[in-house]
């Protein structure tokens, strides 16, 4: 029961802090989906290569940017919390350092992730903006 508890807590807490971030879908004004071009001849909305490429883009720069770095920030906060509550215990401190460090490892593994990406879509042939600004 005690398990349930806390499961439920950090899904509740976890969804009101990610909700916000997905409701806004990237940036306020650029949608996730980008718009498709129009065909001169049979205008008709049609989606090539490029609206393809540029969705990619959008999504992993939505995950990188609203929901990675908010959410290590929020795992610093809890760590440095944690520290500073210790009270001189050991274990205490070595879980917050835990937390700290696993959060470094995460943000090196995203940010590794999204220059994986962002190399293969410039080699496929992605003239976007490659850093992502």
């Amino acid at each position: 029961m005690k398990k349930v508890k806390k499961i439920i807590i950090f899904s509740s807490v976890f969804l009101m802090l990610v909700m916000p971030a997905i409701s806004f879908a990237y940036k306020l004004g650029d949608p996730l989906v980008p718009p498709c071009s129009v065909d001169s001849i049979t205008r008709q909305c049609v989606w090539g290569f490029t609206e393809f490429m540029t969705l990619i883009d959008n999504v992993i720069q939505f995950i990188l940017f609203a929901l990675a770095v908010p959410i290590a920030a929020i795992s610093f906060a809890y760590a440095g919390f944690k520290l500073v509550t210790s009270g001189g215990s050991t274990e205490a401190r070595g879980t917050a350092k835990n937390v700290a460090t696993n959060t470094v490892y995460g943000l090196a593994f995203v940010a590794g992730a999204w220059l994986i990406i962002k190399t293969i879509l410039t080699v496929l042939g992605y003239d976007g903006a490659w850093i992502g600004f």
